[in-house]
């Protein structure tokens, strides 16, 4: 018998004022993702999260893991903002255990890893704190894991079919990012959010990678995306985009969907689901 897999999420997590503005459309889709979380049949064990805000500092091949058995403060990697949003809290559990079974499975699967002890970004806080609004109690523990230093998207992809069989343990894998992410230009479309060309065209072409067969066919796809024409506008650095390609390798033969999505401005709000959800 098949064991039954956690689906994997994808979602774009936006910046502080994301958990402050529940008049903004990507929150209540955020709060829809926790929903169908918490009413999966089968309960997640734990979360294992990666995020476009930690790049491994150990070198280019090697992945960081927050082998903290103890919650940590969070990180407030951003500036400019008001004051209270560095006070924001998101109390949340750690897990040694699953930290140390991740750690194993990397190292199993031929990628480095090792451990160290951070918080959680706010590419992790800041989502989770919407996804889980009113499900505080039933959030499983959250264990983060670094992406690769370098933005290497065959290599994303590598990485996340080695974590593939976390699923398989009743562990929720979730890539936090942007489909389109450029700051430069968002300060430019703050008085006009109309999408921008490369916004449209990059959040299309993304939806055909993920939609498409999965296999080796998809996972072309995916390292097509860095080749466009208007990933450099998209994506100046690629480090909002190359959480998706953890997902899609974590994904295996499982299909990809677009949930929702908006573009605004210079960024797109795409959220993605792998897999099938079974509804307890």
């Amino acid at each position: 018998m098949t064991a039954q897999k956690t689906p994997i999420y994808f979602l774009s997590h936006g910046g502080p004022q994301t958990c402050h503005t529940p008049t903004h459309p990507v929150y209540p889709q955020l709060q829809s993702i926790g929903r169908e979380i918490s009413n999966t049949s089968a309960k997640p064990v734990a979360i294992v999260v990666f995020s476009a805000h930690w790049q491994s500092s150990s070198g280019p091949n090697t992945i960081e893991v927050n082998t903290s058995d103890q919650p940590l403060p969070l990180i407030y990697d951003f500036y400019g903002f008001p004051d209270h949003y560095y006070k924001t809290k998101f109390p949340y559990r750690a897990s040694g255990k699953v930290s140390q079974r991740v750690m194993n499975v990397l190292n199993e699967g031929g990628v480095k890893a090792v451990g160290v002890e951070r918080g959680l970004d706010h590419g992790v806080w800041v989502p989770f704190k919407v996804v889980f609004e009113g499900l505080e109690k039933e959030m499983p523990p959250i264990v983060q894991v670094s992406l690769f230093g370098a933005e290497d998207a065959e290599e994303h992809l590598r990485l996340g079919r080695v974590v593939a069989r976390l699923r398989e343990e009743n562990i929720l894998i979730v890539v936090s990012g942007m489909a389109v992410h450029n700051l430069r230009d968002m300060w430019v479309t703050i008085k006009d959010p109309k999408p921008l060309s490369y916004t449209a065209s990059f959040d299309e072409a993304l939806r055909e990678a993920v939609e498409s067969e999965p296999g080796s066919d998809r996972d072309a796809k995916m390292k097509e995306l860095v080749k466009r024409t208007d990933v450099k506008r998209a994506h100046p650095t690629l480090e909002h985009l190359l959480p998706i390609h953890v997902g899609v390798g974590a994904a295996g033969s499982d299909r990809g969907k677009r949930l929702w999505t908006m573009g605004e401005g210079s960024l797109s709000w795409a959220q993605f689901r792998f897999g099938e959800v079974r509804s307890g």
